[in-house]
């Protein structure tokens, strides 16, 4: 059931890959009927990818398109071939509404959607440490060695940037899924004066 009042707040949560955000994201979306921006991009879908689920997949003209139009919170190209961006319009209809609206994206983009939208609340997940993110990186069985290592020094200096930056409101450690995901949580449900929905175990 959504979590509604008149307090309707824009989430960015950001983080290094490998450090449990979307598990967090989808507890999140369960707790509060949040809303969960689905990104646009101009690359193909991957085999078991649906689109207007797990992105909307346009072409680069469309999205030239609305970034002219201003459709975008915030937009970037990845590793100098398809671009990516956050569509405004349903996350701006879900403040209103008085919801939960989540934005999942790197540093680069939060910064991006802070210059637009100060009021966001920005929280950063954090690995337990540098090694425990390498593990998690290696344990997730998708890529080569040299992939992995490419993915850690992007992390690390992710979280460099972060800490060095004005964006994010808050830190929380994922030594726990459960109890990282209960401190943020319980974070949201401050800041928007609503009691803290119950956890879904």
């Amino acid at each position: 059931m959504a979590v509604t009042n008149t307090r309707g707040l824009l989430l960015v949560l950001s983080g290094p890959s490998g450090v449990g955000k979307t598990s967090i994201v989808h507890e999140l979306v369960r707790r509060f009927g949040g809303v969960f921006s689905i990104s646009a991009t101009t690359r193909a879908p991957g085999e078991h990818e649906v689109d207007g689920v797990d992105y909307h997949f346009i072409s680069q003209d469309q999205f030239q398109e609305w970034v002219s139009a201003d459709k975008f919170l915030e937009f970037a190209q990845v590793f100098g071939r398809s671009w990516y961006g956050s569509p405004r319009a349903p996350i701006e209809a879900a403040i209103a509404a008085g919801r939960l609206a989540i934005l999942d994206i790197d540093v680069q983009g939060a910064e991006q959607v802070h210059a637009r939208c100060p009021h966001m609340y920005g929280v950063f997940v954090l690995p337990p440490s540098e090694a425990a993110l390498l593990q998690r990186l290696r344990q997730r069985g998708r890529e080569d060695e040299a992939t992995i290592q490419r993915r850690f020094a992007a992390s690390t200096s992710e979280i460099s940037r972060a800490r060095a930056g004005d964006v994010f409101d808050a830190f929380v450690v994922n030594d726990d899924l459960a109890r990282a995901t209960d401190v943020i949580c319980g974070m949201v449900a401050g800041r928007m004066g609503v009691p803290l929905p119950a956890a879904s175990r």
